[in-house]
């Protein structure tokens, strides 16, 4: 069989995808303006998750007001004339239809499905970071991502016609098909500026690093965390189990040398003890973990150091 027009055809496609990516990485000369940024652009930005961006939405609202949050209770607080961001406003709407009229609720059981966040709240705080000038969109209309989509009928019938049902015919389909479907799917794309970039550096300053997230879904009722290494000293290392009720980040400045030190921290619930122990980890662990989730850590009790995590399962 002669490949030859497929191989052209399929090589034309991806220089003009190359092409326009190249021209839509190209940085747009807009100055951002120096404020405080809302935090929860900024967990956005950082590619924290969407449960992330909305914890960080509540906080940030209860700071100014709008709702009181107390230990692991939420209360909604009287309404207030300050105007709101969209994004806020439907964070609002839906810890109020979650509350169904109570007077307050845990923290945790006002998360509202994954699938929501992503396709609502998400979407929300992207305009709004967007509107900021912290980002933009990799292209102004869905025109030019829809032409390259358009334009994969070109090598893919060009592949069908000189080779058939057999294996380069079907390679030609699924590639057309995923690629395709991702260039619709991601639309006109969002980039970060020069600022946001800045902003959501690895050298910057957590949010909120004294902000606790509670869970207590596993029975835990919230009252006492004994701190790191206070368990008895076992040689070695031990293996623990349990439940994520809360993670928390504390920033330890030294006056002499003016730096700052970050240490994250994670309580874990057995699901009967009336105590929830501390235990120090690594960043990375600290950004993978979610209250609610059940974890297995292998630990050193002397220092409660996490060592390794040995399975994690998400909550919701």
């Amino acid at each position: 069989m002669d490949l030859a027009w497929p191989v052209t055809a399929w090589a034309l496609w991806v220089t003009a995808l190359a092409a326009a990516f190249k021209v839509s990485s190209r940085e747009r000369t807009r100055e951002a303006p120096w404020y405080e940024v809302p935090a929860p652009v900024v967990e956005l930005l950082r590619g924290m998750r969407s449960q992330d961006v909305f914890h960080a939405a509540l906080f940030d609202l209860a700071g100014r007001g709008w709702v009181t949050i107390e230990g692991d209770r939420l209360t909604l607080a009287p309404q207030r004339q300050e105007p709101l961001r969209h994004y806020e406003r439907w964070v609002l709407e839906r810890v109020a239809a979650r509350l169904g009229g109570k007077p307050y609720a845990p923290v945790m059981a006002l998360m509202p499905e994954g699938s929501d966040l992503d396709s609502d709240l998400v979407p929300l705080v992207r305009q709004t970071a967007i509107e900021l000038g912290l980002a933009r969109r990799r292209w102004q209309t869905m025109i030019v991502p829809l032409l390259l989509a358009v334009g994969l009928v070109v090598p893919w019938y060009a592949t069908i016609s000189a080779a058939g049902l057999s294996w380069p015919g079907m390679i030609a389909t699924m590639v057309s098909f995923v690629a395709g479907g991702s260039l619709l799917l991601a639309g006109r794309g969002f980039l970060l500026t020069e600022t946001g970039r800045e902003i959501a550096g690895p050298d910057r300053a957590p949010v909120n690093p004294q902000q606790e997230w509670i869970y207590t879904g596993s029975g835990w009722r919230g009252v006492e965390l004994e701190p790191p290494g206070s368990s008895a000293a076992v040689p070695g290392r031990q293996e623990v189990s349990g439940y994520i009720v809360k993670r928390w980040a504390v920033v330890d400045t030294d006056a002499d040398s003016m730096s700052s030190r970050r240490s994250y921290y994670v309580a874990l619930h057995d699901g009967s003890s009336e105590k929830a122990t501390s235990y120090l980890i690594k960043e990375g662990v600290y950004h993978d973990v979610l209250p609610g989730d059940f974890v297995r850590l292998l630990v050193k009790p002397r220092t409660g150091r996490v060592a390794r995590v040995l399975g994690h399962e998400r909550h919701w």
